[in-house]
């Protein structure tokens, strides 16, 4: 089974991606927030991470680079998650090496569509 890991500060939000995965049979755990992302990592090896870009103190590409510093963790994609659509921030996500970027809200398609992209496997 593919398991996902979703870093977002805004409850509501990540509480939200997560339903949505758990509907497309992807084990997804959910941090709310840098810190507990770094906690999560622990005892949870994710396949993709769904991660928010503006965070409140560490912004999801600072969340990034910590987190591929862990030798397991070099080779997991990431997508980023935001309502910034600015052509800056998709810039700035693709130099990144990021799979992709999502613009909030997220649907159901753009999250098989991340998971396709990373030729991840799921049941819907």
């Amino acid at each position: 089974m593919t398991k996902a890991l979703v870093i977002d500060d805004n409850q509501v939000a990540a509480d939200s991606v997560k339903q949505m995965l758990d509907f497309l049979g992807v084990e997804a755990k959910v941090a709310y927030g840098p810190r507990a992302a770094m906690f999560a990592l622990k005892d949870y090896l994710p396949d993709i991470v769904f991660l928010d870009i503006n965070m409140p103190g560490v912004d999801g590409f600072e969340v990034m680079s910590y987190l591929q510093r862990y030798p397991r963790m070099e080779n997991v994609p990431f997508v980023f998650v935001t309502s910034d659509d600015q052509p800056e921030t998709a810039k700035r996500v693709r130099d990144t090496g990021a799979l992709l970027i999502i613009i909030k809200p997220i649907t159901l398609d753009g999250l098989e569509g991340s998971l396709t992209k990373a030729g991840l496997p799921y049941t819907a």
